[in-house]
């Protein structure tokens, strides 16, 4: 894990999760996971209204069936 974790960190943001919300991006994040090992997304600041990034993120997790390496500040590592 502590591998992922450093690679999620490294890795550059490739999805923005904005008003649309988590639903705008679940077929572009799904893409994006059958091709790389981590993907780096970040929540915009409309994306959170009156939640946590945390909430949203793992909210993200269940949409796509995938495993979230971590968050941190405003975004968050996944990878299958």
């Amino acid at each position: 894990m502590a591998n992922l974790r450093t690679k999620a960190h490294e890795a550059d943001v490739t999805v923005w999760v904005g008003k649309g919300g988590v639903d705008a991006v679940v077929d572009e994040l799904n893409d994006q996971l059958a091709d790389r090992d981590v993907v780096k997304v970040k929540f915009l600041r409309s994306s959170r209204g009156g939640t946590t990034t945390e909430d949203l993120a793992e909210e993200l997790r269940d949409a796509v069936s995938a495993d979230l390496v971590e968050t941190r500040g405003n975004t968050a590592g996944y990878t299958r």
